[in-house]
């Protein structure tokens, strides 16, 4: 079965891809996220580990990952009555995951921009508006995260 598009082809700015990577423990970092998602205007009201799921259920042997499913309820409304489709797609996940101990990168990808790729979500203003409004958030939290980051990188240089 071929894909009916190359994914080489897409830009990663096209489906809203934002990375992180932050200088602590997985704890730290997760606790982190959910303050920094908190402050710039997301709720999380779902939140788990799949890593430890996955090694309970099928001794997996994964090392620690984790998802904060942000929300921000007003902007899911309003996506809601767009299209009912964009709940196959909710919440706008954050993930952390441990790279090595002490390095967590953070990820994230617009469900927002993702739906309309898919033509789940209609392609017109009102939908552009959410994905501006939820990107703002996005861009937000991730500046947050870099400049703690940084700030993190350099106090351990002292």
């Amino acid at each position: 079965m071929s894909l009916p598009l190359d994914p080489e082809t897409i830009d990663p700015d096209d489906y809203g891809e934002k990375q992180a990577v932050l200088e602590m423990g997985h704890e730290e970092a997760i606790d982190h996220v959910r303050e920094v998602c908190e402050d710039v205007g997301f709720g999380i009201p779902v939140e788990f580990s799949p890593s430890e799921l996955l090694n309970e259920k099928v001794d997996a042997d994964r090392d620690p990952y984790y998802v904060l499913g942000a929300c921000n309820p007003e902007i899911a409304d309003r996506a809601l009555e767009q299209t009912m489709g964009i709940g196959g797609l909710f919440p706008c996940n954050m993930i952390v995951w441990e790279e090595t101990p002490g390095r967590q990168r953070v990820y994230h990808v617009s469900i927002m921009k993702i739906a309309r790729l898919l033509g789940i979500a209609p392609n017109d203003e009102a939908w552009a508006e959410i994905i501006d409004e939820t990107g703002d958030y996005v861009e937000e939290t991730f500046e947050k995260l870099e400049t703690i980051e940084t700030e993190h990188t350099e106090g351990d240089d002292d």
